[in-house]
């Protein structure tokens, strides 16, 4: 795809995830704040919503019920706005997943998340700067099976982040077999230099936020249409060298307080406006809220 002007820029904002306050006092914790930080993304330019709630171990309902408040509060001011959650705690991937189908049920999400594939995800590193702490992050063949099937089955859009090649050659087998739902869109999720969890410095996964990079996944890409994003998980992707690359190409970006690690302290809408300031110089505007819907094909 050729960047111009009728090639926007799809903006995914994860506005808050695992970032305490103690790090950074803009994340957004509670609804009202969620609702407002939304509201404020989607004005500068965002067009997908992605957040966070108060934890991982509530239950199915408590979490629809925390859940809800959000999605009603902001399509309430902007209707077109995409909007999904993130998972909870749960033995099987329906578990985990079920609060997902219960807000597309409601007729509040029209797009998910699924990570299609395993990963170490580390803390921190210790004195010798070796991995330590962290823990698995687990996504079987079945899993994959499971969620693309109900995302297509409730026409859910799925928001597929790749930490791994791997992660891709699950995505382009259901992509080959016209498995993977309407709407998705492929999410490249460079490591940074740091654990978003914690904050600290850490080896955390996959390929760093590079041109040489997106150029090894794009080489694996070839022959899909699916629209793409970069992003950095734990590290700057607005000041990274793929970003004004991947901009060249076409691609579109995942950016927020969710995956942002470094030494400065900025806010989403700020992180926003950086974006805006490197798509212009190459010739590209942010995308309406309208417009990714109908890039993602779900207008």
């Amino acid at each position: 795809m050729k960047p111009n002007s009728d090639n926007p820029v799809v903006v995914e904002a994860a506005i808050n995830g695992m970032t305490p306050k103690s790090r950074n006092p803009a994340a957004p914790k509670s609804t009202d704040e969620l609702i407002v930080e939304a509201i404020a993304c989607l004005d500068a330019g965002a067009s997908i919503i992605h957040f966070h709630i108060s934890g991982f171990d509530l239950s199915t309902q408590q979490s629809v019920d925390e859940y809800a408040p959000v999605f009603r509060g902001v399509l309430r001011e902007r209707p077109d706005a995409i909007l999904y959650p993130t998972g909870r705690v749960g033995e099987t991937m329906a578990e985990r997943m079920a609060h997902q189908f219960v807000l597309a049920d409601m007729g509040l999400l029209n797009m998910g998340y699924f990570d299609p594939g395993s990963v170490n995800v580390a803390a921190e590193e210790d004195e010798s700067g070796l991995p330590c702490g962290g823990a698995p992050y687990v996504n079987t063949y079945d899993d994959c099976r499971l969620m693309f099937d109900e995302f297509s089955k409730r026409r859910i859009a799925a928001s597929i982040a790749i930490y791994e090649p791997g992660f891709l050659l699950v995505t382009l087998a259901y992509f080959r077999a016209g498995r993977l739902p309407p709407g998705s869109m492929i999410k490249f999720y460079f490591g940074g230099e740091y654990s978003p969890f914690t904050g600290k410095r850490a080896i955390t996964h996959g390929l760093p936020p590079t041109p040489t990079s997106l150029d090894a996944l794009l080489g694996m890409y070839r022959g899909c249409n699916l629209p793409w994003a970069v992003g950095a998980f734990g590290g700057d992707i607005g000041r990274s060298s793929v970003l004004p690359y991947a901009l060249e190409l076409g691609g579109h970006v995942r950016l927020g307080l969710e995956d942002f690690c470094g030494e400065r302290v900025p806010t989403n809408v700020e992180l926003i406006g950086e974006l805006a300031s490197i798509a212009r110089h190459t010739g590209r505007k942010l995308a309406t809220a309208k417009q990714a819907a109908s890039l993602l094909g779900r207008s």
